[in-house]
C-alpha cells in the first residue's frame, strides 16, 4: 500500500477504538468523551463530531444561580456551556488548541473562562472576577472556579508550563498567557505604568497577575486576546 494512498491516509487518521476512557485524547488537539447514558458540560461551539445518540442543550440563562447570571452579564464572559447527554462518542476541540485532561479529587482549580473545554456534570463551576479597577480596564478579566471530583479538560496554545508559587517568592504572569492556577490562590492585578497609558489597552507588559502564597500557576507560550461571545 502506497504511503500516500487514500487507504494509508485513513489508516493513519482513523479513530482509535482500542480505548474507551470517559475523557481521553483522541489527538493532541481533540478530546473524546465516551458517554454511557451520562451528561457532560462542554464549551459552546466546541463539538466537532459524535457517534451515537447524544442530545445537546444550551446552558440556561439562570443555571448556576442569579449571581452567576449577573457576573456573565457584566463580564460578557466567553465560557458559555452546552450540556451533552446520551450514549456515544463525543469529539470536542477549540481552535486547534492543545487539550489537557485533569482529574480532580475533591480539589479546586481556577481556569480562565475561555480555556475551559469540558467538565463532568458533578463538577461545580462558579465565575470569579479580579476585584480591581485595572481588571475592568483590561477587558473584564474573569475566571471560573471548578470544584469537586471528576474530569476537567482545558486548552492551551502550545505546550504549557507550570510555575510553582512558594512563600516569599511571588510569581508574576501576563493575564493573557495565564491559563489556570491552584484554587486556593487569590491573584492580584498589578500595573507598573501610568493611568494614561493603560486606557484602551491591556497588554501583559502593562498588567501582571501576582500570585502569592503556596501553589502553582499554568501559563502558555501565547498571549490570547479574549473577545465577547454572543
Amino acid at each position: 500500500m502506497s504511503e500516500f494512498s487514500l487507504q494509508s491516509f485513513i489508516a493513519k487518521t482513523r479513530q482509535d477504538d482500542s480505548e474507551h476512557d470517559y475523557f481521553e485524547l483522541e489527538k493532541a488537539q481533540m478530546l473524546e468523551i465516551n458517554l454511557n447514558n451520562q451528561s457532560v458540560w462542554t464549551k459552546n461551539g466546541s463539538m466537532v463530531g459524535y457517534v451515537g445518540t447524544i442530545k445537546f442543550e444550551r446552558e440556561g440563562m439562570l443555571s448556576g444561580g442569579i449571581g452567576n447570571f449577573l457576573k456573565k452579564t457584566l463580564t460578557g464572559e466567553g465560557a458559555k456551556l452546552m450540556k451533552a447527554q446520551g450514549t456515544g462518542r463525543l469529539y470536542v476541540a477549540d481552535s486547534g488548541k492543545k487539550v489537557q485532561i485533569l482529574q480532580l479529587n475533591n480539589e479546586s482549580i481556577c481556569v480562565n473562562g475561555n480555556d475551559i473545554l469540558a467538565h463532568d456534570q458533578s463538577i461545580k463551576n462558579e465565575i470569579t472576577m479580579l476585584k480591581s479597577i485595572a481588571g475592568m480596564l483590561s477587558g473584564g478579566l474573569f475566571q471560573v472556579r471548578l470544584t469537586g471530583s471528576g474530569y476537567v479538560a482545558i486548552t492551551t496554545h502550545g505546550d504549557p508550563l507550570t510555575l510553582m508559587v512558594t512563600p516569599g517568592n511571588p510569581v508574576f504572569t501576563d493575564p493573557n498567557a495565564t491559563v489556570a492556577w491552584a484554587g486556593h490562590l487569590k491573584p492580584e492585578l498589578k500595573s507598573n505604568v501610568s493611568f494614561k497609558s493603560i486606557l484602551g489597552r491591556g497588554s501583559g507588559e502593562e498588567f501582571q497577575m501576582m500570585f502569592q502564597g503556596e501553589g502553582w500557576v499554568l501559563i502558555q507560550p501565547y498571549e490570547e486576546v479574549y473577545f465577547q461571545q454572543s
